[in-house]
Order: structure tokens, then sequence, then C-alpha cells
């Protein structure tokens, strides 16, 4: 196989690797898919790949249930560095007004990548939030939303912010959607990684 199949694969394995180790709460393996200066951007978090780690370990101890689902993966490769995109699902389960709902967010996966030292690890993830809905697990309960509330979030995942802010966390509210100046945005910088960007927060044409 050549050089660029191969980094493809790595880089598909890769991504596989985080969202089965994250969910099963495989956190030493999962830590392995990251460079040392990696940074994860969510709608509850934004910090480096460490301290995501470790407030994922403790919601996951608690009980915090956040489950991942990939689909198909777009990878643009330029030498050692790549920006994969990957459909996803963001699967949450909590109590929302006293009721317990699933809600299920449609985006992908956007993620600046580099390869060191032979080894290919993520520099910085950034999901885009298409879609979502949320629906009791019950399907006869009556459920009544605070749509103040609901109306403050981007409607790409302004369900999975209700629930998240219900049950404690603060949610970033400018988060890339389907489209919108945010997206672009991340368009720009991703195009700016590939070009040889110092960083991936670096803003480009």
């Amino acid at each position: 196989m050549s050089a660029e199949l191969l980094d493809r694969l790595a880089i598909r394995d890769l991504v596989e690797n985080w969202a089965v180790w994250r969910d099963a709460g495989d956190w030493s393996r999962f830590r392995s898919v990251w460079h040392d200066d990696g940074v994860m951007q969510a709608t509850w978090f934004q910090g480096t790949a460490d301290e995501f780690i470790r407030v994922s370990r403790e919601g996951f101890e608690k009980g915090v249930s956040i489950l991942h689902f990939l689909g198909g993966t777009s990878i643009d490769l330029d030498g050692s560095r790549a920006i994969a995109q990957t459909k996803m699902t963001i699967s949450q389960r909590g109590p929302v007004e006293g009721v317990v709902c699933d809600v299920v967010c449609t985006g992908r996966f956007y993620d600046f990548l580099e390869k060191r030292d032979g080894k290919w690890g993520v520099v910085l993830r950034q999901p885009i939030y298409e879609k979502d809905r949320l629906d009791p697990v019950d399907p006869a309960a009556q459920l009544s939303l605070d749509a103040d509330l609901l109306a403050q979030f981007p409607a790409g995942y302004r369900h999975l912010a209700y629930i998240q802010t219900r049950i404690g966390y603060v949610v970033k509210r400018d988060m890339p959607g389907l489209v919108g100046a945010e997206v672009d945005a991340l368009y720009g910088r991703g195009r700016a990684w590939l070009a040889g960007s110092a960083s991936p927060m670096q803003a480009g044409a």
C-alpha cells in the first residue's frame, strides 16, 4: 500500500478509537489518540485533552451518559497534516424537567491532525452541530420545556444544550452549525492548518 493510503487508514483508525475508548471509559488508551498539546472543544467543555479526560472520567463515574456513533469520514491530507471530517451522532440520556429523556444530535467531528515522530494524533477536535432532537424515554410521559431557555441556544444543538444546562453544565453558545459564520471560520482555519499555520486556532482565508 502507498504511504498516503497507510496515513489515511491510520487516521480513520484514530477517529474510531476515539469514540470506542472514550465511551467505554478506557482512559489510558483514549489518551493515546491525542498529542500532548491536544485540545477539545465541545458544547459543555473547552480545554486541554488531559482536562477533558479528567472531567469525562468524573462524569462517567457519576453515571453521566454521553455516547457517540460514527459514520463516514472525509480526509484532506497534506504531508504530515490532515483535516478529518467524520459524520457522527452524540446521544445523551438524562433528566429534563423531571422526565428521563434521550437527546440525539447529528453532526460532524472536525479534527485537526498532525503526524509527529511517525504517529498521527489529534491537535484539536471541534464538533460541528447540525441538528438534534429530544424524546422522553417513556413515550407516554408528559414533557414541557422552558421555551425561553430553549430559544437561547443555536438550532443545531439547542436540545443537547438544554439537557446539559439542566444537569449543571455551562454550555458554549457559538459552536459551529451546518451553515453560518462560525462554520465558515472553522473551514478557513482548516485550510490554514493544511497550509502550515502555527496553530489550529489561527484564522484562515
